[in-house]
């Protein structure tokens, strides 16, 4: 299994979207590798994070691993999310995206990639570095009526994201 982290886009769906100095964003950063770094201890997968670094002025993408985490920031003049198309296209279904981003997800799911809402995976995290071993229930599920046919069947997209969090 293989995430694939939109970072920008998780900080803020777990942080106010205040406006952060750089220092402030680098300790956001360092923070959320160390969260991801315990994760991986507890579940092991491996973690890509990427990163807008078009700020940084980089002319080629910049790679770097941090406490066993992959750490990408685009290169100048390409968005994060143009990496993680790439990343999700070459990863095929074996990679799980975590973003809250539209498009992101649209394109992901058009590639038959499971997509995880950053507050869904944030909620996770809490639970594994807390020790709680609890399944996911989702709206819908239990009790009801009890009714036949097609409608009641989950469709693909709710499938990838069941066993997606079931994994994680």
């Amino acid at each position: 299994m293989h995430l694939i982290i939109d970072g920008y886009n998780f900080l803020h769906a777990i942080r106010s979207p205040l406006r952060l100095s750089s220092i402030q964003l680098q300790w956001e950063r360092q923070r959320l590798i160390d969260q991801l770094s315990y994760y991986r201890q507890t579940k092991p997968c491996e973690i890509t994070v990427v990163f807008d670094g078009w700020q940084g002025d980089w002319t080629t993408e910049k790679r770097e691993k941090k406490k066993g985490i992959e750490l990408i920031y685009s290169k100048r003049g390409e968005k994060a999310d143009e990496v993680i198309k790439r990343l999700a296209k070459e990863k095929g279904s074996g990679a799980i995206v975590i973003t809250s981003d539209r498009e992101i997800s649209r394109y992901a799911e058009k590639m038959a990639v499971a997509v995880i809402p950053s507050d869904q995976f944030q909620e996770k995290m809490e639970q594994s570095s807390i020790q709680v071993e609890k399944d996911f229930e989702f709206d819908g599920e239990k009790g009801g009526s009890k009714r036949k046919g097609l409608s009641r069947r989950p469709s693909k997209k709710e499938k990838r994201l069941r066993l997606a969090l079931k994994k994680i």
